[in-house]
């Protein structure tokens, strides 16, 4: 449940800044747009004090879900984060919303006049156990493309980050799902056109933890010179048992939840047969009531048939499966990997 994840609505506001074409004709500028728009998308570059900041955020209201607005520059293949802030949790009312936006308008007005940039780059959000693959995240995505040519969600999981693991991802949407998802395509006859699967539906990209020169040379003079003992990196070993536990747990869930769909697909095939013969009877009828309004010079009726539903994206529940196996390998790859280094150590 995402309920506090911002909406286009209220960033159109504080996004509906062009940039300047510093002389250039309008073709030039756009062609340089174009051009722009062209290079892919490789790292995300965050400061430290931006990640610093969302985890802050995060941690202090775990187990609550939490979501802010990402702040940079957008540089050929390298999208910077360097700074965020945090959205206030509200209820879902017209009046809440009305405040969120003008909140962050506020915000960014105050941060562009201390000479932080101002440019919305995307938002963070954090997760419980890696369960950040909603209906919601999606959309987020869509309406954040309306406004920003690109666009990240950084995910933060408090839950993993509490073993030792800097639990930080930077998700955007494949262009390939983004153009389905645009034009109503997610129909299974267009998936295996395209041939996508859950796996197609997010693209992590790889993030760059930067500090500038000052930082790095402040942090260096706080570093303590003592000399580690034995004794404080046994505190450093943290056990793995209660993450093992609560992540089996969901493992289990999603595990029932696809024997009912087993269930609910083998329902389906029964019904498909039935379904079928009501088709061709009701194509069947239609075809006579069309030869005889033809007859006395009416127009026919439409003959296709019915329109699909639309599609509440199924393919999120495989993505959602999927994740907790590689949950389950990492924890288990840094228990051995911790005993291993006992081990040597008292070698």
């Amino acid at each position: 449940n995402l309920s506090s994840c911002p909406r286009a609505a209220d960033h159109r506001a504080a996004m509906a800044n062009p940039p300047a074409t510093g002389g250039k004709s309008f073709l030039q500028a756009m062609s340089t747009v174009t051009e722009e728009a062209a290079v892919q998308l490789r790292v995300v570059q965050m400061e430290g004090l931006a990640v610093l900041k969302i985890i802050k955020h995060c941690e202090e209201f775990a187990p609550a879900l939490v979501t802010g607005q990402l702040l940079g520059l957008d540089v050929g293949s390298v999208l910077e984060v360097t700074n965020c802030f945090p959205f206030p949790i509200r209820e879902d009312d017209e009046e809440a919303d009305a405040d969120g936006a003008n909140y962050q308008l506020e915000m960014m007005r105050c941060l562009r006049e201390v000479n932080v940039d101002n440019n919305t780059v995307g938002w963070y959000q954090s997760c419980l156990l890696g369960s950040f693959q909603t209906v919601e995240l999606i959309e987020t995505f869509m309406n954040y493309q309306e406004n920003i040519r690109r666009c990240v969600c950084i995910v933060y999981d408090p839950s993993r980050s509490s073993q030792g693991v800097l639990a930080l991802k930077a998700l955007k949407l494949t262009d390939s799902f983004m153009d389905l998802y645009r034009n109503n395509g997610l129909t299974g006859e267009k998936l295996r056109e395209k041939k996508l699967s859950w796996v197609d539906i997010f693209e992590e990209i790889p993030i760059k933890v930067s500090n500038s020169a000052l930082v790095s040379a402040f942090m260096k003079e706080l570093e303590a010179e003592s000399p580690v003992s034995q004794c404080d990196f046994d505190r450093l070993k943290l056990s793995t048992a209660p993450f093992m536990e609560r992540n089996l747990e969901f493992m289990i869930g999603c595990m029932d939840g696809l024997s009912s769909e087993q269930n609910k697909f083998q329902y389906y095939y029964r019904n498909l047969g039935r379904q079928q013969s009501q088709q061709q009877a009701w194509l069947q009828k239609r075809r006579q009531e069309n030869m005889s309004r033809k007859a006395a010079g009416e127009e026919p009726l439409p003959e296709e048939d019915p329109s699909n539903p639309q599609s509440d994206l199924e393919l999120l529940q495989p993505y959602q499966w999927g994740c907790w196996p590689e949950f389950q390998q990492a924890i288990l790859d840094e228990g051995v990997a911790g005993r291993l280094g006992a081990g040597w150590q008292l070698l």
